[in-house]
């Protein structure tokens, strides 16, 4: 693939990915569809920070006029985080976002896509999506977890949201052939909690640890991501009672205004943070940051490894 005719690559991440230096991905669904302004700017600010003081660099990648950006500057992270027509863009999308010159956040599933064309092997989210609760009935199933069974990048994140279906989603995962590591747990979290009630296929506690994982897994042959399970600190957890609450009530409001598809998520996520008095968002910001650690951490650990 010509890679230069639909994707931009920032100098200074072009250059660590030739010299095999730590670059970390991020998506910018977070920033398009998952935080108000200006949380959202102030969030994957802080977050390129995190991953720049670790000595790894941060792609964030969005799709702008067209084009798949890889390593957005500062004013351009300032523009998309204000953007009132960015349409929230799947690995189904791609195609149509380029074709048709659209701006786009990138879902987990694109950015892994966009991240393995740029030679790109860790990625940093907040949750990743999941087998949606009566899932059996609406066969809604997150484009996420097909990406992780063939494309290879690991994904860091805080597991999926309980407005997903968890233990369900775990089972997709091992029937696809996905790792689930949990990073110093043995119990799989769920986003805005440190525990689910399932356990991770295995713990593993360190970055080396991991990316050794990563290395053999990949010169093995076995094509597909990795889910790097990394719980919220403590510290910045929800009540496990308070969010459930707020989650019930949400997807009863969602079901009830016949919200569904894609306007999901960005219903229930703001839904939440009013019914939690925005407490749900200040976890989902500081879980964020708390990957982005890991991530470059691994990414670090990972350029070692050759």
């Amino acid at each position: 693939m010509e890679l230069g005719k639909w994707m931009d690559i920032s100098e200074e991440i072009q250059d660590s990915i030739k010299e095999k230096g730590p670059v970390v991905a991020l998506e910018s669904t977070i920033i398009s569809h998952g935080m108000p302004f200006p949380q959202n700017l102030e969030t994957a600010l802080e977050v390129e920070s995190i991953i720049r003081k670790e000595g790894a660099l941060p792609a964030t990648i969005a799709v702008i006029e067209g084009r798949i950006k890889i390593g957005l500057s500062n004013l351009e992270l300032e523009q998309f985080a204000q953007g009132t027509k960015t349409v929230k863009v799947s690995s189904r999308d791609l195609p149509l976002a380029l074709s048709q010159k659209q701006d786009g956040g990138t879902t987990v599933a694109a950015t892994m896509i966009c991240s393995r064309m740029a030679g790109i092997s860790v990625f940093v989210t907040g949750g990743i999506g999941g087998v949606h609760r009566g899932s059996e009935k609406t066969m809604d199933i997150s484009g996420d977890l097909m990406e992780l069974s063939r494309t290879n990048v690991a994904v860091v994140c805080a597991g999926i949201k309980s407005i997903l279906d968890i233990p369900r989603t775990l089972e997709y995962l091992e029937t696809q052939g996905v790792p689930v590591i949990g990073y110093r747990t043995d119990e799989f979290p769920a986003f805005y909690t440190t525990t689910s009630g399932y356990s991770v296929q295995s713990r593993i506690n360190t970055a080396e640890e991991i990316a050794r994982c990563m290395k053999v897994k990949w010169e093995l042959g076995l094509d597909g991501g990795l889910v790097i399970a990394n719980p919220v600190l403590p510290e910045d957890a929800m009540d496990e009672v308070v969010i459930e609450e707020a989650i019930a009530k949400s997807l009863k409001e969602a079901s009830e205004k016949g919200i569904d598809g894609k306007a999901v998520t960005p219903f229930l996520l703001e839904r939440i943070s009013q019914l939690t008095d925005g407490e749900s968002l200040k976890t989902n910001i500081a879980l964020v940051f708390n990957n982005a650690l890991l991530g470059a951490r691994i990414a670090s650990a990972y350029g070692h490894e050759f």
